[in-house]
């Protein structure tokens, strides 16, 4: 392997695990059976690579795998000793302890694992994994965890090119993750780190997104989902304690709408939009339900929160006074006060949050006071939603006989046009058109009825309807 800036550098048993690799490919190259061979993108372009027999225990989990990205954060001391030495013991046995651990909790054993252990065990090894020359796993690092608890002896991988870097390691394993197989995903924060990781790199975001088979548009909206995580991350530290990124893992659905419902806002009003979206996230952290998120607009706190909440949680810094840009002495626009409040009450779930997450961590006291706050903010918010829910249930029922209307428009346009067509070719059944006619006559007389018993002022439509029915009676 070819060192290069950023890398990891070499594991202990590099030197012998490449001459074991090299006698292994040199006995595959000479033997007279059927080669096994995978194909790779290697720099744009597809290459085939060697398959041999490995040593399982002689193999290294890549400590740059995107599988476990967010949740090396789980334990900072292990991480940074994992940044320190990722070939020693303990690093390598933090490795395989999140390659089994679940992505939402790194602290419980993942279901998923155990069913590729299980599949391992009934069917052995259906694809190749793939090394470098000096034993590091680029592809199979969980399938290598599985093997091992299993007391399997060997394992079988594909072998990368000598001249390869750790750039090339990084492209190799996510276009084969990225392939349409049996392989596990991604989990969500870890799939955000990698598409943010190659924009950083200097690639188009286009080219990122179609390596994902996603829109461009959708890999834009997971960079903005990326950075309000890595904000709240940052805005929830509370001493030693801060939330992770991998807290916010099964968010991925709420997240996303408060994105939709934010770039709609921003078109018409972008305070209303910074509203709306510190009321939604703050929701999120207190992980209300999506139903329950969705009914959180920009008027949220004004009209149903902000006579609910304690007194301790009302407290709004000062707006900050307009600031210039040195350089270019361009001012830009303060936040209002009614942002900064929504933001100091979104401060201080995520302190409270962080702060409970890290119990053991924590004295009593401060464990006793954060969870006061989030527990005092949940139950205003669950209250404050009750009143926001009916609110949204009596406009929805405004709405839904003008929608409905609305829509037999559009389907009595398209009936028309099929009229045209039908009589055109000859093929109209006028018979059955008239009968469809007739049940339109009396469902238009039941709507009129029902117009006298609701509506005291008729508008100009509700008039003629009435009239149209009368005339019709006559």
């Amino acid at each position: 392997m070819i060192k290069n800036d950023g890398d990891f550098g070499l594991p202990p048993y590099a030197a012998k695990n490449r001459d074991v690799v090299e006698q292994r490919l040199s006995d595959v190259s000479a033997g007279t059976g059927l080669q096994e061979t995978l194909t790779i993108e290697w720099r744009t372009k597809p290459q085939v690579v060697q398959v041999i027999d490995m040593p399982v225990n002689s193999l290294y989990y890549n400590p740059g795998t995107h599988r476990i990205r967010a949740q090396r954060s789980y334990d900072p001391q292990l991480d940074r000793r994992l940044d320190e030495d990722p070939w020693s013991e303990d690093s390598q046995k933090y490795l395989q302890h999140l390659l089994q651990a679940e992505p939402s909790d790194p602290s419980k054993r993942d279901k998923d694992f155990d069913a590729l252990k299980q599949s391992l065990a009934d069917f052995k090894q259906n694809e190749p994994g793939l090394i470098t020359r000096e034993g590091i796993l680029v592809n199979g690092n969980t399938r290598a965890a599985a093997l091992r608890e299993l007391g399997v002896e060997n394992i079988r991988v594909a072998v990368l090119p000598d001249s390869c870097t750790w750039a090339d390691i990084n492209r190799v394993e996510l276009s084969l993750q990225l392939r349409h197989d049996t392989r596990r995903p991604y989990s969500y924060i870890n799939r955000l780190l990698t598409i943010d990781e190659q924009v950083e790199s200097g690639r188009p975001l286009k080219e990122v997104a179609r390596d994902f088979r996603i829109r461009e548009s959708t890999a834009e909206q997971d960079l903005w989902v990326l950075s309000c995580l890595r904000d709240l991350s940052d805005r929830s530290s509370a001493g030693d304690v801060q939330l992770r990124l991998l807290d916010f893992e099964d968010a991925q659905e709420r997240l996303r709408e408060v994105h939709r419902a934010f770039a709609k806002e921003s078109k018409a009003d972008v305070q209303k939009a910074e509203l709306l979206k510190e009321n939604r996230l703050a929701a999120i952290v207190m992980n209300f339900s999506k139903t329950d998120v969705r009914l959180i607009e920009a008027d949220f706190r004004g009209r149903y929160l902000e006579h609910r909440l304690p007194d301790e949680l009302k407290a709004a810094p000062a707006a900050a006074p307009a600031r210039v840009i040195p350089g270019i002495n361009r001012a830009v626009k303060a936040e209002v006060p009614q942002v900064a409040a929504a933001r100091a009450f979104t401060d201080s779930v995520l302190r409270a949050k962080a702060v409970v997450r890290a119990k053991e961590k924590v004295p009593s006291a401060q464990l006793d006071a954060a969870t006061s706050v989030f527990e005092a903010a949940h139950k205003a918010v669950e209250d404050a939603l009750e009143p926001a829910g009916k609110d949204a249930r009596v406009r929805k029922r405004k709405q839904a006989a003008p929608d409905r209307l609305n829509d037999a428009c559009q389907d009595i346009e398209q009936c028309i046009t099929d009229m045209v067509l039908a009589s055109a070719s000859r093929s109209l059944d006028e018979e059955a058109l008239d009968e469809a006619v007739l049940k339109l006559k009396a469902t238009l007389k039941k709507l009129a009825q029902a117009t006298t018993q609701t509506i005291e002022v008729p508008g100009e439509g509700v008039e003629w309807l009435r009239d149209a029915v009368r005339q019709g009676q006559a």
